[in-house]
């Protein structure tokens, strides 16, 4: 059998297409993962409810995401995550002991925070008497200042 020369490139360049998955039908290609961000996320929803037994009922909640940059609904952003940053995003770190006298008025308050900080699953809750003794164990920190 005989082949001639414009055979022959036709078939070396169908068989090169083929092989390469560049043929008449197309190849889709995956791409590789790549990351979205050179930040790891912090996206966090903060909430603040009143308890009644085993229950409780959001009265307030924003969101705040703090990279690459502060935002989200929390009314200061900025502030709130300098806050999460200071204590590496542990949440028991933002309170204190009351700063002012309360009244022993059993009315709890539960804050919580769910989502991700800085790569890290986060899902915390306290739960306060009352909220004056909320506020006063929160008054140097924003980031429940909502």
């Amino acid at each position: 059998m005989r082949y001639n020369l414009c055979t022959f490139s036709v078939f070396t360049t169908v068989s090169a297409l083929i092989m390469t998955g560049m043929g008449a039908m197309g190849v889709a290609q995956a791409q590789a993962a790549q990351p979205t961000s050179l930040y790891a996320p912090s996206a966090l929803v903060l909430s603040v409810g009143k308890s009644s037994g085993a229950s409780v009922t959001v009265q307030r909640a924003v969101t705040l995401s703090c990279a690459p940059r502060p935002s989200g609904t929390h009314p200061s952003p900025t502030a709130a995550c300098a806050d999460l940053l200071a204590v590496d995003g542990e949440f028991a770190r933002l309170t204190t002991p009351p700063q002012r006298s309360c009244t022993r008025q059993w009315d709890p308050v539960v804050i919580n925070a769910t989502g991700v900080w800085q790569g890290r699953s986060v899902s915390w809750s306290t739960t306060f008497g009352n909220a004056c003794e909320m506020q006063a164990s929160l008054t140097e920190g924003s980031v429940f200042g909502f």
